[in-house]
């Protein structure tokens, strides 16, 4: 050891390397990394096509833990692939973690959000469905803290979220699984129990046929007034032949062969749409 007389530093002495001594190489980016670093640059739809080929497998292994739901593997697999694209469109090269790591919550989290989707019995747009997803944890978290149920104001100020935005999430959460026609209405207690099928309305049959009834009676207009007699006795009055023909003062012949012309007539007229 030598010592510097002008500043007494230590002056560490050279040392000759071992010619057995092993020497660590310079590592070379991966392509991944090189690909990762080029993109964050350049911003290259083709650079952004060859992250996605190239992280597919990502994708396709963390969409088979969800093959049970009844959805197919395939669609699986590009509902995480738009949670892929998000990855690499904000995954930073040069904070040193490892893509997989970053984008597995990502695409996780976009499986599951379809999931979500599709559990509305109706289409509800997606902003709209995370407001009602933060209010409810919201509630739960305001009604341990103050012991009482939170109010729709407090909810609001709790998720950040305007009250009338709020207020619309909490409305549409019925609509994630609507009631079966066959639940039962009333307490345990209940005797006579009903159902939700009861109280609601049936179409009435009758409004099928209100188009034709009113085209026949537009046609029944245009007919003689002895033929549009014969059909009102006949049809609408229930009057038999022979009682028609006593009214009338003919024979029954010749009312059959009038209501036969007037059915007829009425039949084109309404084929036709006439009326």
């Amino acid at each position: 050891m030598q010592v510097d007389p002008e500043n007494d530093a230590i002056i560490a002495p050279e040392i000759e390397p071992r010619e057995d001594a092993e020497v660590v190489p310079d590592i070379p980016p991966t392509r991944d990394e090189r690909l990762f670093h080029d993109y964050a640059r350049t911003h290259s739809p083709a650079l952004r096509d060859a992250l996605v080929v190239q992280h597919m497998n990502l994708v396709r292994f963390l969409a088979k833990k969800f093959i049970n739901r009844g959805e197919s593997l395939d669609d699986l697999v590009s509902v995480g692939t738009i949670g892929l694209l998000h990855a690499i469109d904000r995954f930073d090269p040069d904070r040193g973690i490892r893509f997989a790591t970053f984008a597995t919550p990502t695409i996780i989290g976009e499986i599951k959000r379809n999931f979500r989707d599709r559990g509305w019995a109706i289409k509800v747009p997606r902003r709209l469905q995370e407001v009602n997803l933060a209010a409810n944890r919201a509630q739960d978290r305001l009604t341990a803290k103050l012991n009482r149920p939170p109010t729709v104001q407090e909810i609001a100020a709790e998720i950040g979220v305007p009250l009338e935005e709020t207020m619309e999430g909490m409305e549409l959460g019925h609509l994630y699984e609507l009631a079966s026609l066959d639940s039962e209405l009333g307490g345990d207690d209940d005797d006579g129990r009903s159902h939700l099928a009861d109280y609601i309305g049936r179409l009435d049959a009758g409004y099928e046929n209100l188009d034709t009834r009113s085209r026949i009676t537009s046609a029944l207009r245009r007919l003689t007034p002895r033929e549009r007699l014969i059909i009102v006795l006949r049809f609408f009055e229930g009057k038999s032949q022979t009682d028609v023909a006593q009214m009338l003062n003919i024979s029954q012949m010749h009312v059959s062969r009038l209501q036969t012309k007037a059915l007829n007539r009425l039949r084109e007229m309404v084929k036709n749409e006439e009326v």
